[in-house]
């Protein structure tokens, strides 16, 4: 797995936790919707550190929060 795709689980796990659509995480974050389906959709694998703060704020927690999963600790190394 790579960082692209444990940030589009992260948040579609968020979403799922909150029941919450990605229109109304939009909406509380204020990140574009496309923005945030570019995201899920796997189009976009370099989401921002600014996005994901953003989206953070919307959904109030921390930075430290989003990233504290197994999923991220566990990501190999993307540089070989």
């Amino acid at each position: 797995m790579n960082i692209g795709e444990a940030v589009k689980n992260r948040i579609l796990q968020l979403c799922n936790k909150r029941c919450i659509t990605i229109n109304k995480l939009a909406n509380i974050s204020g990140v574009t919707q496309s923005t945030i389906n570019n995201i899920v959709s796997g189009r976009n694998n370099s989401t921002t550190v600014s996005t994901i703060k953003k989206l953070c704020d919307g959904l109030d927690i921390t930075i430290c929060d989003f990233f504290n999963t197994d999923e991220f600790k566990n990501l190999e190394q993307e540089i070989k």
